[in-house]
């Protein structure tokens, strides 16, 4: 990946959890991987993705979900059916408690590029940050 291409990288992370965000997007920035913005809830997340382009997002799809185990897959809708200012096809992650069949085969079906499996350390979202660029 060029180092120009990389610094111009905007990606969007959705994560409940401060301390994560902040970490991911300091290190990202800090390695010069481009910037990460970070939003805490569906709604910021919604707004932003109004706002501005982004060239990759890690979602979390546990945010909103409701308490009966069912993952909110609204953002990846809103995305993949062009309802944001980045292109429908930008590769996305999805950070997730558990994967049942339904779940991957939903997620299948929205072009989810990753799943990562919590608990994970960060490492593992800048690499799929990482791989956003290439």
């Amino acid at each position: 990946m060029a180092e120009a291409t990389a610094r111009n990288l905007n990606m969007l992370l959705v994560e409940e959890q401060n301390l994560l965000r902040k970490t991911v997007s300091l290190t990202a920035r800090s390695l010069g991987m481009g910037t990460v913005h970070e939003a805490a809830t569906v709604q910021a997340a919604e707004r932003m993705l109004r706002e501005r382009a982004y060239q990759g997002a890690v979602i979390s799809i546990d945010c909103g979900a409701d308490g009966d185990g069912h993952y909110n897959l609204a953002l990846l809708d809103k995305v993949r059916n062009g309802l944001s200012a980045s292109p429908a096809t930008i590769p996305i992650a999805v950070m997730v408690d558990q994967a049942t069949a339904d779940l991957m085969r939903e997620l299948r079906e929205r072009q989810v590029n990753r799943v990562i499996l919590k608990p994970f350390r960060a490492k593992i979202l800048l690499e799929a940050f990482e791989a956003f660029g290439k």
